[in-house]
């Protein structure tokens, strides 16, 4: 295959088309039609299981609520449009680690509709993307192959899973990038997934095509390849670019792009054949016949609606418009709920008034947080997860206390992110971790005219210099007596009598 630099050349008579399908895990506590528990993660394999999930024969389902409410909202925080009448059909297939033969699943009416996301991309620009439906299935089990064997742990069958299926509206892999972090943040905000796509919580599937600008401009597409079951961002952007060169290659050299499913083979950065396509009618669709329609009314939509948290966006828009928040630093602060809600709390300890917000309280707070505390958080954890900042020691009155105390000079920078640094490790309130270590600057008039003193008789060339006009070694004396006070020094204070020292002595 030729490298992605030649196939970049051609990239210009060519629009990539992307469609993505997510599978999201509902964080219930029971399967989406038994009572078995969904804590399947290092449980000995077929220990969550019971007969109906098992598609033992006489058993009947029953449909979990919870999962539908997580689904409804969902569809709400989405902007779906919700069914008033919604159906479960049997999705018929055959693997092994679907016990029953079909999966449950919906198909032509789902809980919710015609929906979309509005995404921010790295030019500036926002893009919307479409939903065209969310719909509530059970999961299926896992196979395991080893060696000449395959093995079956049905622990993960029948646990809720959301399918999210966007319109084809993505058209480069930093759009599919952007779409899934935003969905993934909406996700958790709304609590009904945990975003774990390393533990198969969340999964992609992008349906990757290419077009001429001719078939585009005739409302064509291109044959799409759909890429199961990928479990990182990463991986889903190196799939996209991929797919894209090997398909504008193939059709270059006068080739047929097959509507086919592939893998992605991390190890040697390419996508790999699993098997063609199947279409609707390969399904064999067909209502369950065991589960009745569901009504949903307009007041179980209205409840539900006012469950719903200040999303992303709306906290993004109240934290730059209300606290003055830089756009970079406010979609940091508002990544992750967890983060969101920290920050908020210390700022309504630091100060959150008008004049507050004036003189810059909130974003002075939003910078420390998103350097010095988060360079604490990355190197406490394993990789740089946010959600991390619920296990700390340090309380959000006791950061905001920090800042104060740097604001009212009690403390220097220097001094106050090393204070930082043992709140985080031990959680002391910052006041004791000065007042034990004796930290705070001195501003005492006596002590800082004899560490003056000291450094001017340690260094008479350089005074000499300085008195002959070289006064930009003000700096070296202003670092000298610093270091004398051990960092200790009220800066403001130093500055001002040493000025007035070496000027009355010059």
């Amino acid at each position: 295959m030729q490298s992605t630099s030649a196939a970049e050349s051609q990239d210009t008579q060519y629009e990539l088309v992307v469609g993505m399908e997510v599978h999201a895990q509902l964080l219930t506590n029971s399967k989406m039609f038994c009572s078995c528990a969904t804590d399947y993660a290092g449980a000995p394999a077929n220990t969550r299981v019971c007969p109906v999930c098992l598609g033992m024969p006489g058993m009947l389902p029953v449909i979990n609520q919870a999962a539908v409410d997580s689904t409804i909202r969902t569809g709400l925080a989405l902007n779906c449009e919700i069914a008033e009448r919604a159906v479960f059909d049997r999705k018929n297939y055959t693997y092994p680690d679907l016990p029953k033969g079909y999966q449950i699943s919906q198909y032509e009416l789902p809980f919710c509709q015609h929906g979309g996301v509005d995404i921010d991309l790295p030019d500036g620009t926002t893009k919307h993307i479409r939903i065209r439906r969310a719909h509530l299935e059970e999961d299926t089990g896992k196979t395991i192959h080893s060696g000449l064997y395959s093995l079956v742990d049905l622990n993960r069958a029948g646990v809720p899973l959301l399918e999210i299926v966007t319109e084809a509206d993505i058209h480069s892999a930093d759009e599919a990038y952007a779409y899934l972090t935003k969905l993934r943040t909406i996700l958790r905000y709304l609590g009904v997934n945990s975003g774990d796509m390393e533990k198969g919580a969340l999964r992609c599937e992008p349906n990757i095509s290419v077009r001429t600008l001719a078939q585009k401009a005739r409302g064509e597409y291109g044959v799409k390849v759909e890429v199961k079951n990928l479990n990182s961002f990463r991986a889903v952007r190196s799939a996209i670019a991929y797919e894209q060169a090997r398909q504008i290659e193939l059709l270059e050299n006068g080739g047929v792009v097959e509507q086919v499913n592939m893998g992605w083979d991390e190890q040697r950065q390419c996508t790999v054949l699993q098997r063609s396509k199947e279409s609707a009618h390969d399904y064999r669709y067909f209502p369950e016949p065991d589960l009745p329609p569901m009504q949903i009314t307009q007041a179980q939509v209205a409840a539900l609606r006012q469950t719903l948290p200040e999303l992303p966006d709306a906290k993004r828009a109240r934290y730059m418009q209300g606290w003055n928040i830089r756009a970079v630093d406010a979609d940091i602060l508002t990544s992750e709920s967890l983060v969101a809600d920290f920050f908020e709390t210390a700022v309504q300890a630091y100060g959150a008034s008008a004049a507050d917000v004036k003189a810059g309280k909130p974003q002075r707070l939003a910078n420390w947080l998103t350097s010095e505390f988060f360079r604490l958080l990355y190197a406490d954890g394993e990789g740089q997860d946010l959600r991390q900042i619920a296990t700390v020691k340090v309380q959000p009155a006791q950061f905001a206390a920090l800042l104060t105390l740097v604001d009212d000079k009690v403390i220097n920078m220097t001094t106050g992110k090393k204070v930082l640094e043992t709140m985080y490790a031990s959680g002391d309130d910052p006041h004791a971790v000065v007042d034990r270590e004796g930290l705070a600057l001195v501003s005492d008039t006596s002590v800082i005219d004899d560490a003056i003193a000291q450094v001017l008789a340690a260094n008479p060339s350089e005074l000499t210099r300085y008195r002959d006009g070289e006064t930009k070694l003000f700096g070296f004396f202003m670092g000298q007596v610093m270091r004398a006070t051990k960092g200790q020094g009220d800066p403001d204070a130093v500055r001002q009598q040493l000025q007035t020292l070496l000027n009355n002595e010059a």
